[in-house]
């Protein structure tokens, strides 16, 4: 985040806020600024992306600029008000959330995020990391912040921000790119192709409530993974390492579904077909095995995730060996997009410039 003399704030749109609405992102973010607030910014103009108007249900991108008003002063008889109506966390919420920390700095926590737990609350959803990071404030004055997310049932590395300093410079980092999350997976199935690139664009599939993704050639966002078979149980299952370049919810799910090969345990994409006999767990094998960050104090964070349980035991069910994993290094130059990735890109830009015009229009026959 960065600021100006009158107070107006402006933010950079995370890596994992792409394609979010813009009232959800201020729910994330900045959750003491009500929807009635939003809204009477949005009408009065104040509330801008990358300097157009907007209105709360906007779809925002990674990049973007929000241009925030300043900051109301809180009424007088708010400083009596509790801060939060979160209930207190019990003994055991605290020690699950303590336990899960892997590194700790002034800055930054990096936890190893279970599976079943899920980042965020939602519809039937009450148990979530957001909701125990009271538990993880430490001797820092403010509550830790969320700046990624990781799926319900996928594990591993998940980075917390400890101010919003913190926030606003991993925020950047996501959406610039320049971080790095390498996932591990199992997958039905040996790809052809040992080493390459996914380039296939995803949208929210008709008739689910975005509860589930497909590729979408005519309406997706442009979408890209690299994946890298590490080990294969003959023909029957592979390791395989995913780095994904764009954000995009369920990105390595969908991508490895796919191309034929589904991620072993995920019944949601690769339906019946994603599952092994012989002992092998029907929990998703996908695990943020390691995240690289620049840190805001200079320097970088760079922490491996051990695996869960039921993940490790796969792996010595399969007869994988865990070094041969660990001695990949991280790739910091993927090649150039494709032709048919930028066409994606354009189009999608294009899309995005319609729709703040058509929003300008609407703005000025309202001022008539």
């Amino acid at each position: 985040m960065s600021g100006s003399e009158d107070g107006v704030r402006q933010f950079v749109v995370g890596y994992d806020d792409d394609g979010i609405r813009l009232d959800r992102w201020f729910k994330r973010h900045l959750p003491d600024v009500s929807f009635n607030l939003v809204s009477r910014w949005a009408r009065t103009g104040q509330l801008r992306v990358d300097g157009a108007r907007a209105t709360p249900g906007d779809r925002i991108a990674a990049g973007q600029q929000i241009r925030v008003p300043p900051a109301e002063p809180a009424k007088p008889a708010a400083a009596a008000r509790p801060k939060s109506n979160r209930p207190p966390l019990s003994a055991e919420q605290t020690e699950l959330a303590q336990s899960m920390v892997i590194h700790r700095d002034a800055q930054a926590i990096v936890l190893n995020k279970p599976p079943g737990l899920a980042t965020q609350g939602g519809t039937k959803t009450f148990e979530h990391v957001d909701g125990l990071l009271d538990a993880l404030q430490f001797e820092a004055e403010g509550r830790p912040k969320l700046v990624h997310r990781l799926d319900k049932d996928t594990s591993g590395a998940l980075l917390i921000a400890r101010s919003a300093r913190a926030a606003a410079f991993f925020s950047k980092s996501f959406s610039s790119r320049t971080a790095r999350k390498i996932y591990w997976a199992l997958v039905m199935g040996v790809p052809e192709i040992e080493d390459g690139f996914i380039e296939l664009p995803i949208g929210k599939q008709p008739g689910t409530g975005g509860e589930k993704m497909q590729v979408d050639m005519e309406e997706g966002q442009p979408a890209r993974t690299r994946y890298r078979v590490i080990e294969m149980a003959g023909n029957r299952c592979a390791w395989v390492e995913l780095q994904p370049f764009t954000g995009r919810t369920h990105q390595l799910r969908v991508h490895m579904a796919a191309i034929g090969h589904p991620i072993v345990g995920d019944g949601k994409y690769g339906l019946q077909e994603a599952f092994l006999t012989g002992g092998i767990s029907r929990k998703m094998h996908l695990h943020a095995r390691r995240i690289r960050i620049d840190h805001p104090d200079g320097g970088r964070i760079d922490v491996r995730a051990e695996l869960p349980h039921h993940f490790a035991e796969s792996m010595h069910t399969l007869g994988f060996d865990l070094a041969v994993g660990n001695a990949l290094e991280i790739d910091d130059g993927p090649p150039p997009m494709s032709k048919e990735l930028l066409k994606q890109k354009a189009k999608a830009h294009a899309k995005a410039y319609r729709k703040e015009r058509r929003g300008e229009r609407r703005g000025r026959g309202a001022k008539k």
